[in-house]
């Protein structure tokens, strides 16, 4: 199958980061854009813009829009980015009926790990380690047997979907506000899912966040590349991500590997795709998460120590196309950092600070990379996530990454808005970071 124009149905550096992986290829790009991105640096790369709606995050929701939009301009298929519709079984289903290729898994496989429930039962089936947890817990009342038969500490979740919404922790102090706590989790994942089913797992106070990024074909081939680290996190959500794994024993690092190869094996899965784990430091243990079935926001630090252009696969396999590698194929060279540059003040519980960039200086050198849509005079909006730039560091080892890093954000001049540069600079040179001691609690005890 031949492609010669995708449709990217999103925004910010992701839209930017699959311009440049389609120019390369030779594959003409339209951006589906809402007024508020109408001038953005994705709308200046892109082939062609085409606006969908009014300036608002539900413009990008409008899955008859997008399809319409793919249709009237002659493109061939659709690529969703991350968060949006990426994982959006509908709208995958949506564009393959409309003769349109979806650039990504098929919609039962993105039904299927997208609830977390069945994700689960499917992980416990091919033999991975999952932790000690309630089916579904529709009721205050079936939350309180849950956590009887558990023990504190215990974390619910969303069924229906992840990023920390819907997420709430539970220690036995908390008991006698069980009932409160399980009602506002329920309406937060309402909320943000259409669906308020929660469960529950056993909570790991000094736990890892490790993910294993995987490809797949319709040809039955998987591979794995590498795992990246993402304990480093604010609020459920991910502030540096590194590849490999800092401080895992090589045992660990392939139990990793093999159970997010087997797990999408199972499924025949194809396209890219991340299978996450939490790790008990103190049991040198790891447990299925969760499956994201998309492209990952950290995917550049995979790209750095392996030097395979993962979106670019995934358009290949969209096409029909094998995999090009074999597992014994894939190299990993050096280690890879990643900071998310985010429009906040961490001081203020890292509240967004949308605004006008009046001066932009970007840092460069050896192993530096930028993946960003910012520039002079970029309104960062209101509407959206508040993600500016990923600013990745790669080097022969950890210890020259994060030196490099450390450079990179000195460099790194950002002004008319707050960012979380000079927090990420604290963070990197805290004890436990630069030892490679992380865990998901490291931002909260370096506040």
């Amino acid at each position: 199958m031949s492609l010669s124009r995708v449709l990217i149905a999103n925004r910010g550096e992701i839209a930017v980061r699959v311009i440049r992986s389609c120019r390369v290829m030779g594959i003409e790009t339209v951006l589906a854009a809402s007024e508020a991105d109408r001038d953005s640096l994705g709308a200046r790369l892109a082939d062609r813009t085409v606006i969908i709606g009014p300036p608002y995050a539900s413009t990008y929701l409008n899955i008859a829009n997008i399809v319409q939009a793919a249709l009237v301009t002659g493109a061939d298929a659709v690529h969703p980015g991350y968060g949006f519709l990426a994982e959006n079984a509908e709208f995958a289903g949506a564009c393959r009926d409309q003769g349109l290729v979806f650039i990504g898994p098929r919609a039962e496989h993105i039904r299927l790990m997208g609830n977390k429930l069945a994700a689960r039962a499917l992980a416990r089936e091919c033999g991975v380690p999952v932790l000690a947890g309630s089916e579904k817990t529709g009721s205050y009342e079936e939350a309180l047997g849950a956590v009887g038969e558990i023990g504190f500490p215990v974390m619910l979740k969303a069924a229906a979907g992840g990023g920390g919404r819907g997420m709430k922790i539970i220690t036995e102090a908390d008991k006698d506000r069980l009932q409160s706590i399980f009602q506002e989790a329920s309406a937060e994942a309402s909320a943000a899912f259409g669906d308020g089913t929660l469960y529950m797992e056993r909570y790991i106070t000094r736990a890892r966040h490790i993910e294993v990024q995987v490809l797949g074909d319709r040809f039955g081939n998987a591979v794995h590349l590498g795992e990246r680290d993402c304990s480093t996190q604010r609020r459920h959500q991910k502030l540096i991500e590194e590849a490999g794994a800092p401080s895992i024993s090589e045992e660990l690092r392939q139990g990793l590997y093999e159970s997010a190869v087997r797990l999408v094996k199972n499924i025949s899965y194809e396209n890219a795709g991340t299978v996450e784990f939490v790790v008990d430091q103190d049991e040198g243990k790891y447990y299925f998460l969760e499956m994201n079935t998309r492209i990952q926001v950290e995917h550049p630090v995979t790209e750095m120590i392996t030097g395979i252009d993962l979106v670019r696969e995934q358009i290949s396999v969209a096409k029909g196309e094998k995999l090009p590698f074999a597992q014994e194929d894939v190299a990993f060279s050096g280690h890879a950092i990643e900071c998310r540059i985010n429009a906040e003040q961490p001081e203020a519980g890292f509240r967004p600070t949308p605004g006008t960039i009046t001066r932009w200086e970007a840092p460069g050198g050896p192993g530096i990379r930028l993946d960003t849509h910012c520039f002079p005079g970029y309104q960062a909006p209101v509407f959206y996530d508040s993600l500016i730039a990923k600013l990745i560091a790669h080097g022969p080892d950890r210890d020259q990454a994060l030196k490099r890093m450390l450079g990179a954000l000195d460099e790194f001049v950002v002004e008319g808005l707050s960012t979380t540069i000079p927090f990420l600079r604290k963070l990197l040179q805290s004890r436990d970071f630069a030892e490679g001691l992380v865990h998901t609690r490291l931002v909260e005890l370096t506040q």
